[in-house]
């Protein structure tokens, strides 16, 4: 028990004194007369009883032994709650005490007030007056205040302290009471006790604990909140041979609260800062913590106890929070304050800690170097550019010329190859070599000779680099950016904002499912002996890919690239941040081999070829055998002992997570035949089932048929192959390894770490760039082509495709590109160029097609593109991973329909450079043979395939998501970026013995960065965003360079309608900015007198190019897009109508201003620094239905000229984002919203726009996610919008009707049973993908996710007038929530009730109402309808 608070404590009430070892007698839980006996004669022995019940140790089984269980029980639970009310006792003094601080605080707030402030001549404390002339009392009176609070605080610090006491102990008996609850069951057990509830006397003892009271007086269940954070010390069970299990309840997460229906008008928006949200580097003021312990099982046989300290801290602004299944002791977010951490890691310990100084030898600046002149001038050789360059230039200048420390004389004598020498270290004697240095050896393999009697045949390869991997695990956690490592497993999880529903979020490595399970088994594992070290795991994700070094030549490399997913990806994804560690170049057969093939006896062609592939197997298995040493070996079973940055002491245990690659090397890895009856290197299904995507069937069979390596069966097949003779394709190879499509080679992983419980084939996770973007999604593009060749008047067709990809507008820094050759023809395309195709692929096609292959080429285009974002979202939530599993299924019902329908109903060849890459070939082949034959000349027929590896690969994200993290963590991107410094570093070798030049430029760059950070040079100052970052916009103001004279301005473009009544607008946008009137101001219109009373400076604009709008993305990333009037100047902000029917309103940007206005106020005149935007506004089309239920893009119109609010001015805060706006090929060009000529409005010197717009949701994932409430990162208005329009479209949507391709799918056969036929005729395109596609990267960096789509084909197709430009919902004096600029086809005179179908009118349109952020945008022009005009409700 706990002794008495402190002496210097003040006294407590006497209440709180009595209570203070006392529990409430009316909680103490009745003992009947038999217990009593015992508590007076049995004390010591009920002690003992209760002591061994609670640490597991058997006692005597008799009749005594059951009743001081019993007794024991009920000992723990009142103490229990004596613990928890005096918890609840203090905590009530403790408020007490805190509101006394406060008014003490308070009183010393105004006593220093009235002192510092001379002039006043009395004051107020407490109600007391005094007089001026009462100074000095004055004086001593604030000295007494100020003693009173500093006591008052004195006194509330010595009682929080006492109270955390109290807590703890009050969760101490917590942990007592429960673990005496379900220990007894296993004592009772023991004494043959066979049913659940054991009588003890007039006693029934059960099973079920008690319920606990929290300090506020709700009783709460073990399993909720409030008993998960009076636990520290979470309790792991473990069970085995569990009859029964009982299931307590629980919140259901998924549940929502209440839904208004009812929303008041939008408020401007504002913009979320992760940076100061998620990171907390205050310790004074810690983060609340809620400590989480899983809930107990109970009615078990056999019961195992771990102790687990588990942690989980408060949900921040944005709703995010970590949980620990166990306390960390290092956090490099600085996320959770250092008093939460765990502080059970001894200080690192020189002597004994394994390889304590990775890099010695290693010195500070100028080493290796005599001195810092030629040491800087050696920094720039070796860093940055191999070409010469305006930057390098400078660089030079800056960074070693003009540096304070530069002596030209230091440079007498200079040699640069003697400084590279001093560098590499090849002194003899004098050499430094470090652990992770390049080791260079020979691989021997044996090849098989096809007789039994004679021997195989060893062949030599060499040239094998590479550093070991345990020696670069040591170097990566002494590195500057092991800071940055996570050590420890954590899930994230999100509680929305706007229904308080809790989640689980997945995005890095150590937020996995598989990271979590890794540690989980760590723990589990016996400790070493004698070490009682934390256990943490270095998480390893390999890359390794060939790449060409020359855009000429035939210089090829192979490199195998490490990273470190402790790192965040983020930092894993920047080609210069350091994090990717080459490990390795992987040898190629060389050209000699051929010579040994040759000379073996009765060998043929094909038996050459088969030979060569088996060599080329076992080579780089080979390779992967000396990389798993050993000391790899060891570290994987014992782990090393590592110094970590926080100078803790840790043992690290290495543990192999992701490979990625392409498919050709995955069959490497996996040890499976290219493109086999069985071609998945992760499951075992055939390949002729691969078109059964996302059925029953095809799920069932990616769980069930999981790859499992046989070595028996593969040793037995290399007896047959080295000892019988037998050839390695042969029949007794085939019937033992052909059904699984195994080679006879033996698997490095599986035979290496196979043993340790290692999965070889979990690890080979999907690759995005080469099996979607360059795989399906290529596909499916060529069979379109394909298609549009087979229409009558094809080349027509294909060259107006041509044409429209070269009109679409760029977007973005590099994200959607200029279309500059001809799209068709797919020449040199790298996997971002097809990515952009995509996003922009619905407005191309729309129309190419007859109607009714066009809805379905639209809807599967729509679903493609809906999927590809959501499968690359950088972060996932239950929610959106629920809605990519509905995506996908969708997608894979309308590939086979547009496989069975409108592919069977034309007959499709081969694309003119297919048949030309076909006939090189034949070529290659005839010269090669005896076979001088010509091939035919004609175009063979091609089907759309979905028996392909790459299209199978789609079904396996959703489980890779969990168990790895989001793609972008994995993907293959990040190591083809990597390939860029090899590529740099090739120019500067001689072109022999290209590795080892490539490793020992690698080793120049790491050793001088390894100096710079011993003379720590390069010590990572805080990160500081750009100016104006965290602020919502950046136009630079002190920029007057292009002045605008209003009206030489207005004199130019006179009779333009787009600058019709400007000055009016202007100065009414000025008011309402000034005055800050809101919506309820919408019918409110400004006199001539109160527009003069606003003055522009010199009558004069200034002019700005370009504004930054800074965001914040879905996943918590700060960004910024660019907007310019020439080039990126379309703009979205947020809806300002009562009930949107769409979340956004769009806008073009003619003009970036600023201005120095004056207004005059009362007669006082004061200036302000006023920017602005003047834009012409876009209005949805009304009859055209768009959403993700449709899969339909929404579309816009300009606002006819006629419209007084057609144009005019807006605020910069209330701007969102750009948009990227596609011209509607299919509705052409005219002038209907603004008259034939020239225009400040056509700025691109157009005389007529395009007809429509449609808006490109798919251009990045963030603008995707904002078409959806999901965005984490997104402001809570912004994702309530657009939570209601999803809800209001749900609502007005007419009843959707039976799927098509569920239709078309029973048609085939019925369901998951049905055999959809194979091939279909093309040949599968698996081996590789041409070099110029494999080392491209993607530029884009957004992302974004949709709903699922639970409809038919009649759902997704659209039938509607491209050509309509009718305008307004409604009459303009009915009630319309509609946009103020919504084309509808309504009659001028006609009321029009909801869901109504109006006449058309080509001259209606609807008058504005509230503004993007609730200021009426047509009031602050001096136009618009009144306030109850916006009650109604009309379908637009």
């Amino acid at each position: 028990m706990l002794s008495s608070p402190v002496a210097t404590l003040s006294p407590l009430p006497s209440n709180f004194q009595r209570s203070l070892h006392e529990g409430s007698s009316t909680d103490m839980p009745a003992k009947s007369e038999h217990l009593s006996k015992i508590i007076i004669t049995g004390h010591n022995l009920e002690k003992r009883i209760y002591i061994l019940s609670l640490d597991g140790i058997d006692t005597n089984d008799d009749e005594q032994d059951k009743l001081f269980t019993m007794y024991s029980i009920d000992t723990v639970h009142s103490s229990y709650l004596a613990a928890m009310s005096r918890v609840r006792q203090y905590t009530q003094f403790v408020a007490l005490l805190k509101r006394d601080e406060d008014a003490w605080a308070q009183r010393l707030q105004e006593a220093g007030y009235v002192v510092m402030d001379e002039s006043l001549c009395s004051m107020t404390l407490d109600g007391i007056e005094w007089e001026d002339d009462e100074q000095v009392l004055l004086k001593c009176t604030t000295d007494t205040v100020l003693a009173n609070y500093i006591a008052a605080q004195n006194r509330v610090r010595q009682y929080t302290q006492f109270l955390t006491i109290l807590k703890g102990e009050e969760a101490a008996w917590a942990q007592r009471f429960q673990k005496a609850s379900y220990l007894a069951p296993i004592r009772l057990a023991k004494n043959r006790c066979l049913k659940p509830i054991a009588s003890c006397g007039d006693k029934t003892f059960q099973t079920q604990p008690k319920p606990i009271h929290d300090p506020v007086g709700a009783v709460c269940d073990h399993d909720s909140p409030a008993f998960a954070y009076h636990n520290s010390d979470a309790l792991d069970v473990a069970m085995e041979d569990t009859t029964e299990r009982d299931h307590t309840m629980s919140v259901d997460p998924g549940q929502h609260s209440s839904r208004r229906t009812h929303r008041l008008p939008p408020r401007n928006f504002e913009d979320l800062l992760p940076a100061d949200e998620d990171i907390n580097t205050s310790e004074d003021h810690p983060f609340p913590v809620a400590e989480t312990q899983s809930p107990p099982q109970r009615r078990i046989q056999r019961v195992l106890l771990t102790l687990r300290d588990s942690l989980q801290t408060a949900f921040n602004v944005i709703g995010l929070c970590r949980q620990y299944p166990r306390r960390p002791s290092f956090e490099p977010d600085k996320f959770i304050p250092s008093s939460l951490l765990a502080h059970s890691c001894p200080k690192a310990d020189v002597h004994s800690t394994e390889g304590s100084d990775p890099f010695p030898g290693v010195s500070e600046p100028p080493y290796p170097f005599p001195n810092m002149t030629i040491y800087r001038l050696m920094i720039w050789m070796n860093s940055g550019s191999h070409q010469k360059s305006e930057a390098e230039v400078t660089r030079l200048v800056k960074d070693v010329i003009q540096a304070q420390d530069f002596n030209p004389r230091d440079l007498d004598g200079f040699s640069a190859r003697k400084s590279l020498r001093a560098l590499d270290n090849d002194k003899g004697k004098d050499a430094i070599t470090f652990p992770d240095d390049w080791l260079e050896t020979d691989i021997t393999l044996d090849i098989p000779t096809k007789s039994k009697d004679d021997p195989s045949t060893s062949f030599s390869v060499p040239g094998f680099h590479y550093r070991p991997l345990v020696g670069v695990i040591r170097s990566a956690f002494a590195d500057i950016q092991a800071g940055a490592f996570h050590l420890l497993p954590f899930k994230r999880l999100w509680k929305d904002p706007l229904d308080d529903h809790q989640e689980r979020v997945f995005d890095e490595l150590y937020t996995s499912d598989s990271w979590l399970k890794a540690q989980d088994d760590l723990q589990r594992q016996p400790k070493e002996p004698g070490c009682s070290l934390e256990r943490v795991i270095a998480g390893l994700m390999f890359f390794s890919d060939a790449t060409h070094l020359a855009t000429f030549g035939t210089a090829k490399a192979w490199p195998l690239y490490l990273y470190f997913g402790n790192l965040t990806k983020y930092a894993r994804a920047a080609p210069k941040s350091g994090a990717c560690h080459l490990v390795g170049f992987l040898p190629s057969l060389p050209d000699d081999i051929k010579d040994v093939f040759s000379s073996l006896p009765r060998i043929s062609k094909s038996g050459m070829a088969t030979l060569h592939a088996h060599c080329r197997r076992d080579l780089f298995q080979a390779c992967w055998k000396h990389l798993l040493d050993a000391d790899f070996l060891n570290a994987y079973r014992h782990g090393i002992i590592l110094q970590c940055p926080d100078g803790i002491s840790r043992r690290v245990f290495p543990r192999i997570f992701t490979y990625s690659a392409d498919y050709p090397e995955k069959v490497l890895i996996a040890t499976i035949k290219d493109m086999g009856a069985c071609p998945c290197p992760r499951c075992l299904m055939p390949k002729a089932s691969f078109d059964l995507l996302a059925l029953f069937r095809d799920m069932q069979d990616r769980l069930t048929n999981l790859r499992a390596y046989c070595l028996v069966k593969v040793n037995k097949a290399r007896e047959f192959i080295y000892r019988e003779g037998n050839t390695v394709d042969g029949s007794k190879v085939q019937a033992i390894l052909g059904e699984g499509s195994w080679v006879p080679t033996v698997n490095a992983f599986a035979e290496k770490l196979g043993p340790l419980g290692f999965d070889t084939f979990r690890m080979l996770v999907v690759d995005f760039m080469h099996e979607c973007e360059l795989g399906t999604w290529k596909a499916l593009f060529t069979h379109l082509i394909r298609l549009l060749y087979a229409l009558p008047g094809g080349n027509l067709m294909v060259a107006s495709l041509d044409n429209r990809f070269r009109q679409i507008p760029l977007y973005g820094n590099g994200v959607i590109r200029r279309f500059a050759n001809n799209t068709s023809e797919m020449k040199k395309l790298a996997a971002r160029d097809f990515e952009d195709i995509l996003q922009c692929a619905m407005p191309v096609f729309e129309g190419l097609f007859p109607d009714e292959h066009d809805a379905i080429i639209q809807s599967l285009l729509y679903r493609f593109a809906q999927w590809h974002a959501l499968a690359k979202l950088r972060m996932h939530s239950e929610t959106t991973l629920s809605i990519l599993d509905a995506t996908f299924k969708t997608l894979c019902r309308q590939l086979r329909n547009f496989r069975d329908f409108t592919c069977t109903v034309f007959t499709t060849v081969e694309l003119p450079k297919e048949k030309s890459a076909r006939e090189r070939k034949a070529a290659r082949e005839r010269l090669d043979s005896s076979n001088r034959d010509p091939a035919s000349g004609g175009r063979r027929v091609k089907k759309f395939n979905l028996n392909t590896y790459k299209f199978h690969a789609m079904g396996d994200y959703l489980q890779s998501i969990r168990l790895f993290g989001t793609t972008d963590s994995f993907t293959s991107q990040i190591g083809e970026l990597a390939h860029r410094a090899l590529k740099a570093f090739y120019p500067l070798t001689n072109k022999l013995d290209t590795p080892a030049q490539l490793a020992r430029h690698e080793r120049r760059r790491r050793i001088l960065r390894r100096v710079m950070e011993a003379g720590h040079s390069c010590e990572q100052a805080p990160v500081e965003l750009p100016a104006g970052f965290k602020d919502h916009h950046y136009i630079p103001k002190l920029s007057r360079n292009n002045p605008l004279d209003i009206f030489s301005f207005l004199r130019a473009h006179d009779n333009d309608p787009a600058v019709a009544m400007f000055i009016p607008k202007l100065k009414d946008h000025i008011l309402y900015r000034l005055q800050k009137l809101d919506v309820s101001y919408c019918d409110h219109t400004f006199s001539d007198e109160e527009r003069n009373s606003v003055t522009i400076s010199d009558n004069r604009l200034y002019s700005v190019q370009t504004m930054q709008v800074h965001y914040t993305t879905y996943d918590l990333r700060r960004e910024y897009d660019t907007i310019n009037p020439r080039t990126h100047s379309d703009i979205m902000v947020l809806s300002g109508e009562t009930k949107p029917q769409h979340p956004y309103w769009y806008a073009r940007v003619l003009g970036i201003y600023h201005m120095d206005a004056w207004v005059n106020v009362g007669g006082r005149v004061k200036r302000h620094d006023i920017d602005v935007l003047y834009v012409r506004w876009l209005a949805p089309l009304v009859g055209h239905q768009s959403g993700m239920r449709r899969a339909r893009l929404p579309k816009l119109a300009f606002v006819e000229e006629s419209d007084c609010d057609a144009f005019g001015f807006l605020d910069p805060g209330q701007v969102i984002r750009s948009a990227h706006l596609i011209p509607a090929f299919v509705s052409g060009r005219g002038s209907t919203s603004l008259r034939h000529g020239k225009s400040f409005a056509r700025q691109d010197d157009n005389l007529d726009d395009w007809e429509a717009y449609y808006v490109g949701i798919f251009v990045d994932r963030d603008m995707f996610m904002r078409y959806t409430p999901y965005g984490i990162g997104h402001p809570t208005v912004l994702r309530e919008i657009t939570r209601d329009c999803a809800d209001a479209d749900l609502e007005d949507s007419p009843e959707l009707g039976d799927n098509d391709d569920e239709y078309r799918d029973d048609r085939m056969g019925g369901g998951d049973d049905a055999d959809e036929g194979g091939p279909g005729g093309e040949e599968d395109d698996e081996d590789g993908e041409e070099d110029e596609d494999t080392d491209e990267e993607e530029c884009n960096d957004d992302e974004s996710i949709g709903d699922p789509d639970d409809g038919g084909m009649e759902d997704d197709i659209d039938e509607e007038d491209d050509h309509q430009t009718c305008r307004t919902p409604a009459h303009p004096h009915t009630r319309t929530p509609a946009h103020p600029h919504t084309r509808t086809p309504a009659h001028p005179h006609t009321h029009t009730p909801a869901h109504a179908h109006p006449h058309t009118h080509p001259h209606t349109r609807t008058h504005p109402q509230a503004s993007p952020t609730g200021i009426a945008i047509p009031v602050a022009l001096g136009h618009g309808p009144k306030l109850d005009s916006l009650a109604g409700s009309t379908r637009a």
